[in-house]
C-alpha cells in the first residue's frame, strides 16, 4: 500500500483483493457513519448493514491499512492483563463481562469467516504461549489457573509435550489455548469489507475525515472530495488516528512490531516445527512470535521498527534467533518484511469513549486487535441500533487521558528493542 513494501509485506502479496471502492464525492447523507476500515469499523459496518441500517464507512487510505493489515495474525482470547486483574481495574461487573466477551472473541471471528466464506487462512487450532525459563513457566501456570477457574479450555504443557508441539527445545513449557488460532489478517479485513458491502454498507476509501462539526442533531464529516452527514458516528481509527479526534492518539503510545517471512519451506520442516499449526509467542518482555502461513512460510516477528538502522539490526537478529530456536533453519533467508504500530494504553486495556453527542468508539487494543476489534465492532452496532445501552457494553465509558512523555516512551520502545536485538545478534 502506498507503494511501500514495508507496510504490509507478505499479507499484501497473498491476500485476495479488497472490494472495489471509491473516494467519497459530493454531499452524502446516512443514518450512521463509521470512520476507519479496520476490524472494529468493518465489523460494525457488517453487523449494522445486516440489520438493515443505512451505514457509510470512510477510510483515509485502504481497507486494512492500519494495524488490521500488518499484525501477526494471532487470534487470541483475552488481553495481556491477567484475568483476575480485570475486575480490580474495571470493577466486578465490567471485569467479568469483558473476560466473557473476549474469551468468546476467537469463536466469533472464526464463525464470521466461515459464514461469509472468507478466504483468509482461518486456522482455529489454538495458540501456544511459550515459557522462557522457570519464571515464564510460573507466569503461564498462574494464567492457566485463572482461566481454568472460568471454564476456559486452556492447558499448561510441560517441557517435553511443549517441545513436540513447538518443534524446539528452547522453552520450559507452554500454555495451549484451544479457543484461539491464526488468520491472514489483511485477508480477514478484506473479507469483512466484502461481507459488509454485500450486506449493503457503503464503503469509501481514500476519504480521510479532515473535519467533524455538529449541526443540530447531526454531524457533518468533511473529506477532501466530499462530505457526509450522519446522525450517529463510530470512530474506529485506534493507533492510526489523526484528525479530527487527535485526543485518541494522545492516550496511545506506539509500540512498533515487525515481521519477517521465509520462502515456503519443505514439507519435512513443516512436520517438525509447529506441526499442528498453532501460532506461538514467548514470555519475554521483548517477545518473539512465530507461525506458519498457508503456503508453508514461517512468519517470525518481534518488537521493533524497520526504519533507519532498525531494518539491518532486526534482520540480523531474526536470522540468528530463528536458527537458535530451530537449528534446521540455519542459513534460511527472509523473503518478506514489514512492520506497523500497536496502540498501547497506560493500563494495557482498551477504552470506550464518548467523543461527542452520538459519537463513540473503542481504541487501545494493546496488540490484541483481531478478536476484540471484531466483537467491539459488533457491540457498537448493537448500541447504534438501540439493542443495548452504553451500560451493557463490554467496557465502561471513560474520559480520554493523555499519556505523559508519550514521545519519549515511543523512542524507548523503538531504540530499546533495537539495542536489545543488536546485543543478542553480536553476543
Amino acid at each position: 500500500m502506498r507503494n511501500d513494501p514495508l507496510s504490509h509485506g507478505l499479507w499484501e502479496k497473498t491476500a485476495p483483493a479488497a472490494p472495489q471502492t471509491t473516494a467519497l464525492t459530493g454531499d452524502v447523507m446516512t443514518e450512521i457513519a463509521i470512520v476507519g476500515a479496520g476490524y472494529t469499523g468493518l465489523s460494525a459496518a457488517l453487523h449494522l448493514a445486516e440489520a438493515g441500517a443505512d451505514v457509510v464507512l470512510l477510510e483515509a487510505d485502504e481497507i486494512g491499512f492500519g494495524g488490521s493489515g500488518r499484525n501477526v495474525g494471532l487470534v487470541n482470547a483475552g488481553m495481556w492483563v491477567m484475568p483476575d486483574d480485570l475486575p480490580g481495574i474495571l470493577g466486578e461487573t465490567y471485569g467479568e463481562r469483558l473476560l466473557s466477551v473476549l474469551g468468546d472473541a476467537p469463536r466469533v471471528v472464526f464463525d464470521l469467516a466461515a459464514r461469509h466464506g472468507m478466504d483468509c487462512e482461518a486456522m482455529p487450532v489454538g495458540t501456544l504461549h511459550c515459557a522462557v525459563g522457570e519464571s515464564g513457566l510460573r507466569q503461564l501456570d498462574e494464567r492457566a489457573r485463572q482461566w481454568k477457574a472460568r471454564g476456559a479450555p486452556v492447558r499448561l504443557l510441560e517441557r517435553e509435550e511443549a517441545k513436540k508441539k513447538i518443534g524446539s527445545n528452547a522453552f520450559s513449557g507452554a500454555l495451549l489455548d484451544e479457543r484461539a488460532g491464526t488468520i491472514q489478517p489483511l485477508a480477514y479485513a478484506r473479507g469483512l469489507a466484502h461481507a459488509a458491502a454485500n450486506a449493503g454498507a457503503r464503503l469509501h476509501t481514500n476519504s480521510r475525515v479532515t473535519k467533524a462539526e455538529q449541526r443540530g442533531d447531526s454531524w457533518l464529516l468533511e473529506t477532501p472530495k466530499g462530505s457526509l452527514t450522519a446522525r450517529q458516528v463510530i470512530v474506529a481509527t485506534n493507533a492510526y488516528t489523526t484528525t479530527p479526534w487527535p485526543q485518541i492518539r494522545e492516550e496511545i503510545v506506539h509500540l512498533p512490531y515487525f515481521n519477517f517471512a521465509t520462502p515456503p519451506l519443505p514439507p519435512a520442516m513443516r512436520e517438525r516445527i509447529l506441526p499442528e499449526r498453532q501460532g506461538a509467542w514467548d514470555t519475554k518482555q521483548i517477545l518473539t512470535s512465530f507461525r506458519w502461513d498457508r503456503e508453508g512460510r514461517l512468519v517470525f516477528g518481534s518488537v521493533g521498527a524497520l526504519k533507519g538502522t532498525g531494518q539491518a539490526v532486526h534482520r540480523a537478529w531474526a536470522e540468528r534467533a530463528i536458527a537458535r530456536l530451530f537449528p534446521e533453519l540455519k542459513g534460511t533467508r527472509f523473503e518478506h518484511c514489514w512492520y506497523g504500530h500497536i496502540g498501547m494504553t497506560s493500563d494495557h486495556l482498551p477504552k470506550f469513549h464518548r467523543l461527542g453527542d452520538k459519537v463513540v468508539g473503542f481504541s487501545g487494543y494493546n496488540g490484541r486487535g483481531i478478536g476484540p476489534g471484531t466483537v467491539f465492532g459488533k457491540a457498537l452496532a448493537e448500541l447504534m441500533l438501540g439493542r443495548i445501552s452504553e451500560e451493557e457494553l463490554p467496557l465502561p465509558v471513560s474520559d480520554v487521558s493523555r499519556q505523559s512523555f508519550q514521545g519519549l516512551r515511543e523512542g524507548v520502545y523503538r531504540f530499546g528493542a533495537e539495542a536489545v536485538h543488536l546485543m543478542r545478534t553480536i553476543a
